[in-house]
Formats: structure tokens, C-alpha cells, sequence
């Protein structure tokens, strides 16, 4: 059976939910605990707003650093802002010559009305990697 949310002020129509995969990306200014947190948060938080999100809509979110960033886990900025009852995941990201340097980039899977405009993130220099969106 599919999820659904309840419209407010609906007696019985409700409207189905499906799963959604929200990407995102930023770019932390240097490999520091504090820069990694204020950016991974502010990106978390950019993707649940752009897209109408609630905390208990995301199913779990998959984190990926670029080698370049050891300082921290991106998950613990999630968990600091509500995830924490949320699975959440770190990788590292495949070292790819000439890739963005100090990216972090995130899956987040979640439950939408059925047929939501997905609004991607990418914010500060990660924009580059998806010029092709709207902001």
C-alpha cells in the first residue's frame, strides 16, 4: 500500500505520497570541522526547504566527502539539525583527477506527493556541476 499525508482540512481525500531521490551538492571553504558542519547543515536544510520537506518525510540520506575533507562526517550536521532518528550514510567520493575540490554531495530519499517538481540543491561552487538547473 502507498503512503499518504493528509490534506489539511480534508474530511477523507488524501493525497499519495511516492518516493523521491533529492540530490545536492556544496563545497566547504577549508577541511575543517566547524566549515564541513555550517555547509553540509546549510545544504540539509536547503533541500528540505526547496522541496517542502519535514524531517519525518526523508527515509535516510546518503553523504559522499571528496578525499580532500577527513576533518568530519557530513552526518553529524545532519544529526545536529533533526535527522537523528534518520539513517544517514557517509562514503567517500571516487577521486576523480581535476574533480571539484572539498565537495559534499548528498541522496536524500524521501516521501513527496506523487508527481512534486524534485528541486535539486547545489549551492556555492558545487553550482557548477549543475548549470543546467534552476536555482
Amino acid at each position: 500500500m502507498r503512503p499518504h499525508r493528509r490534506v489539511r482540512g480534508a474530511t477523507t481525500d488524501v493525497a499519495p505520497l511516492r518516493l523521491h531521490a533529492v540530490r545536492g551538492a556544496t563545497t566547504v571553504d577549508a577541511d575543517e570541522t566547524a566549515a564541513i558542519r555550517e555547509r553540509t547543515a546549510e545544504l540539509v536544510d536547503e533541500m528540505l526547504r526547496r522541496n517542502g520537506l519535514r524531517i519525518g518525510d526523508v527515509v535516510s540520506v546518503v553523504f559522499t566527502a571528496t578525499p580532500d575533507l577527513t576533518a568530519d562526517f557530513p552526518a553529524v550536521a545532519a544529526r545536529g539539525i533533526g535527522l537523528s532518528q534518520t539513517p544517514l550514510l557517509c562514503a567517500q567520493e571516487i577521486p576523480v583527477r581535476d574533480a571539484m575540490p572539498r565537495c559534499v554531495r548528498a541522496l536524500m530519499h524521501c516521501y513527496l506527493p506523487d508527481g512534486s517538481a524534485i528541486r535539486h540543491v547545489y549551492l556555492h561552487d558545487a553550482r557548477q556541476l549543475r548549470l543546467d538547473l534552476p536555482e
